[in-house]
This record gives C-alpha cells, sequence and structure tokens, in this order.
C-alpha cells in the first residue's frame, strides 16, 4: 500500500493553528502570568485559534466539506455520543472519588480558581455555561472539523485521529500545570488524550461535529461540577 503523499496546504494549515494555543497559555500562564502583554497576546491566541478556521471555511470549504461537518452525513450519532459522554463522565468522577484526595492538593486549587476571579459561585456557573455552550463548540470546530480533517488530507483516519489526540491535549498539559503537580497533570493529561481520540473518532464515524460536541459536554459537566463542589465546601 502506497503512502499518501504529504499535502503541504493542510500542513501550514496547521503549523499554523496548532502551536497557537500552546504559546499562549506557555506565555500567559507560566511564563508571565503578571505581564499585560503576556495576557493580550494569550487573548490574541485565542483569536488566532478560532478566526483561522473560520476564515479557511469562507474561502476555501465553505460549499464543500464544511457543509457535512455541521449537517453530519451518515446518521446523527446522537446516542452514540450520549453513551460515550456519559462512559467518559462517569471514569472523571470516579477518578476523582478515588484519587483526589491523594492526587490534587485542593486548597490550591480553589485559591488558584478565586486568583483567577471565579471564586464566586455565580460566576463559576456562568463561566461553566460560557464554557460548555461556546468555548466547547468552538473547540469541535477547531480540533476535529479544522485539525482532524486536515491530518486526514495527508494521513489514514487512524493516524489522524491520534494526532489530532496529541494536538489537542498538548496545550492542555501546559494549562493544567498551573493547578496540578506532574503527576497528576500527567494523569489528567492521558484523560484528556483519550478524550480528544474518541471525539475525533465519532467526528470521522459521523462525519459532523455535533456528536463529539454532545460527549464534550457530558466531560464538561464532570470536570466543571467537581470544581462547584471544591468551591462549595
Amino acid at each position: 500500500m502506497k503512502m499518501k503523499t504529504i499535502k503541504w496546504r493542510p500542513l501550514l494549515l496547521l503549523l499554523a493553528l496548532v502551536p497557537a494555543p500552546s504559546l499562549g497559555v506557555l506565555s500567559g500562564m507560566i511564563l508571565f502570568p503578571d505581564s499585560v502583554f503576556a495576557k493580550v497576546f494569550f487573548v490574541a491566541t485565542k483569536i488566532w485559534m478560532f478566526s483561522l478556521p473560520v476564515v479557511w471555511w469562507w474561502f476555501y470549504w465553505r460549499r464543500r466539506e464544511a457543509e457535512v461537518a455541521v449537517r453530519g452525513k451518515h446518521g446523527n450519532g446522537i446516542m452514540m455520543s450520549v453513551w460515550v459522554g456519559i462512559a467518559i463522565l462517569v471514569v472523571i468522577v470516579a477518578a476523582y472519588a478515588l484519587l483526589g484526595d491523594k492526587f490534587i492538593d485542593k486548597p490550591f486549587f480553589v485559591a488558584k480558581i478565586r486568583e483567577a476571579g471565579f471564586g464566586d459561585k455565580h460566576v463559576f456557573l456562568a463561566l461553566t455555561a460560557y464554557w460548555i455552550c461556546v468555548n466547547s463548540l468552538l473547540e469541535e470546530v477547531v480540533w476535529r472539523w479544522f485539525v482532524t480533517g486536515r491530518f486526514a488530507e495527508f494521513t489514514r483516519p487512524a493516524v489522524a485521529v491520534v494526532l489530532s489526540g496529541l494536538c489537542f491535549t498538548l496545550h492542555h498539559i501546559l494549562a493544567m500545570s498551573v493547578f496540578f503537580p506532574p503527576l497528576t497533570n500527567a494523569i489528567a493529561s492521558a484523560g484528556v488524550f483519550v478524550g480528544g481520540v474518541l471525539f475525533s473518532w465519532l467526528y470521522f464515524r459521523y462525519k459532523s461535529i455535533w456528536p463529539p460536541y454532545i460527549a464534550h459536554v457530558f466531560a464538561d459537566i464532570a470536570v466543571f461540577g467537581i470544581g462547584y463542589w471544591m468551591l462549595s465546601r
């Protein structure tokens, strides 16, 4: 079997997008957390991360792949995505119940949440609503439709799923290093990677961003639910 020849356009697009969120997190949350410039750069990388796929869609894919990605092609996959989401939620909650006391410094974590301005429970709930309804949906557009789709242009779908899962995990590793020690970060990052692979698999299976988004929502409910519970104690 002959390997696909690398197509430079999707590769350049990936190089333009994938490092952006990691660079933003590295500068704004780790290296220069008190720098105004670093915070502006962090926001700029977020805007770039979400804008590049939109520009690409508008000028190139508007009448082709994007229509399939939104409407779907092989059924809507709702029940499958719900079951995958429930499984992820159960695993996250069970892992926290079994390992949370040993691997999470809860006072430090809560202090970091308050330091970021989300210590009030109502503000935290507003953040949760935004994350579920807006941020996670945008992430599915970026990481599943754009990143996974571009990888699939020059490699096999199974490889594209793994590569996009790795890219999805990278900036999460950096962000979680602010809140967790290395071992906890490694465990959580492994979970993020598995989730990213499952989301990408759902995208390929149903040719739509909605199934992975639904599964992603369950993961967010688990994570933010645990965060809310810790803030309430």
